[in-house]
């Protein structure tokens, strides 16, 4: 039996990682002020890790969709704010994914 692979067996440099979060985070009633931001936090140190060896990182989660539908109330905004704070950059986001807007915006991601 082989030996488990991880992150930090690959040479990420110049390559694109796409990392499946769970940013499903508690809002506070009737807000969209975000009451415990753990599961973005823990997130952090694989985002890092990644870009600091060269890598653009893409993103996927989601807030559900009930019936399919778009819901205001569960909309990615606060947690992109507060991921942006947390990495201290720019954290970009696309409304649609998957499809061509998410292909492009994955496609014009700087290294790092």
């Amino acid at each position: 039996m082989g030996m488990k692979r991880t992150l930090r067996d690959f040479d990420w440099q110049g390559k694109q990682a796409l990392v499946r979060v769970d940013f499903n985070v508690p809002f506070e009633r009737g807000t969209t002020r975000i009451s415990d931001d753990v599961r973005i936090r823990e997130a952090v140190p694989t985002i890092e890790y990644l870009r600091g060896q060269g890598a653009s990182v893409v993103l996927c989660t989601h807030l559900g969709r009930p019936d399919g539908k778009r819901s205001p109330g569960l909309e990615l905004g606060p947690i992109v704010e507060r991921l942006s704070e947390l990495l201290d950059v720019p954290v970009g986001y696309v409304h649609d994914a998957p499809g061509d807007p998410a292909k492009a915006a994955a496609s014009a991601l700087d290294v790092g």
